[in-house]
């Protein structure tokens, strides 16, 4: 890929994005400026860049949004909750190393607070525009995701290629970095649904939360309790109704300590609730294995089969590593729901314990809403264990 010069930039920033394939790509820059290290990804979002960008499972990773245009509406006032917990939102920051996009645009929304720019800047995340994220997006499905550096910096105050490929072949690679435990609290964080009565009390191991999973919990009447990643078992079995295990960043094999917690959880048959990286967790614990996608599966129009029933349900997703199903023989864990289009694992049942667990995001944030009965279902699950 040729490096293309792009025309002057509104902001007298540059931008300069280095593949670990020895690709180079100049473009604008907007945000902060700074060099960063990450895993470069790409989502096909069209909206709901808001919560891309504060979801903690795109921690450590440089995203490129497909949609062309980014920005439009702005960045939405925090300040608007549900249930306590903002409403727009997938944590308290901006979690991303640095955000690529076509182009960069000025918003006009009535709930805006600030620019894209502004917030990018506020946040000291560099951002580049101006770039042909068609052209990059094929090159990361061909490749496969790979480690790549930003940079953002003044017109002519340009970094050296080499200095940045030296920045680069220093860092750690993304497979190798516990990120679960950068963005789990450090100690137990209550929630209690407002305006409605508590029905259960779930415990949760936090390994990096979606905000959205805590409103659709809250809303259906659960009060949630976060733990760090590394409580023990029995601490999050005392006194609650069930367990759930969030969603996260980073390479599930890594997270020995966490696997160890969950298979812990599975001797007191607690009602079980598993999301994203929690469905990993669950697997690993069981004895599965698991493998990493060429270039994983981000967005919110993925589909899902019901292997149960032969529904189709479209699906918020969010996720690098997939289970292999094989090794699912003889852990007790059965197969719930599939990806039809590679055919890898989004969903396990349990022939004995009470689990419900996904791959998928089934409170979307963004995106569809097709299985945000999963929430219910849990709750079903809760009900009948109780006895």
């Amino acid at each position: 890929m040729p490096v293309v010069k792009p025309p002057r930039c509104k902001r007298r920033l540059r931008a300069r994005l280095l593949l670990e394939d020895g690709t180079r790509i100049e473009g604008c820059g907007f945000g902060a400026t700074g060099v960063r290290v990450g895993e470069v990804v790409f989502t096909t979002n069209m909206v709901g860049y808001p919560e891309a960008l504060t979801d903690p499972s795109f921690r450590g990773q440089i995203l490129v949004y497909t949609h062309p245009m980014v920005g439009n509406y702005g960045v939405p006032d925090p300040r608007i909750k549900v249930h306590g917990i903002p409403a727009h939102y997938e944590s308290d920051r901006i979690q991303v190393e640095g955000f690529i996009v076509t182009e960069e645009t000025v918003p006009h929304h009535w709930a805006s607070v600030k620019t894209l720019h502004e917030w990018l800047r506020e946040s000291n995340v560099p951002g580049m525009s101006r770039v042909d994220t068609r052209a990059l997006v094929k090159r990361l499905r061909e490749k496969g995701v790979m480690m790549g550096v930003l940079a953002v910096y003044e017109e002519g105050e340009e970094p050296d290629w080499e200095e940045l490929r030296e920045v680069l072949e220093k860092s750690p690679r993304y497979d190798d970095i516990r990120y679960a435990e950068l963005v789990s609290p450090t100690e137990p964080i209550t929630h209690k649904p407002e305006g409605i009565e508590a029905k259960y009390h779930v415990a949760m191991l936090d390994c990096g939360v979606k905000y959205g999973i805590l409103r659709n919990l809250l809303s259906r009447g659960f009060q949630v309790t976060r733990y760090p990643c590394n409580t023990p078992p029995e601490k999050l079995v005392d006194g609650y109704d069930g367990v759930v295990l969030s969603n996260g960043p980073g390479n599930p094999a890594l997270l020995e300590k966490q696997i160890e917690i969950v298979r812990g959880l599975l001797e007191y048959r607690v009602p079980i609730l598993a999301i994203c990286l929690g469905n990993q967790l669950l697997a690993l614990a069981h004895g599965a294995k698991i493998f990493k996608l060429k270039y994983g599966h981000r967005g919110p129009n993925k589909p899902v089969v019901d292997v149960t029933t032969g529904h189709c349900y479209i699906t918020t997703q969010n996720h690098g590593y997939a289970i292999d199903a094989k090794s699912l023989e003889g852990t007790g864990l059965h197969v719930w729901f599939i990806n039809p289009d590679d055919k890898t694992v989004e969903g396990l049942r349990h022939e004995k314990l009470p689990i419900v667990s996904t791959q998928f995001h089934p409170e979307a944030s963004p995106g569809p809403w097709d299985t945000t009965w999963v929430f219910e279902l849990y709750s079903k699950v809760i009900e009948n264990s109780r006895g």
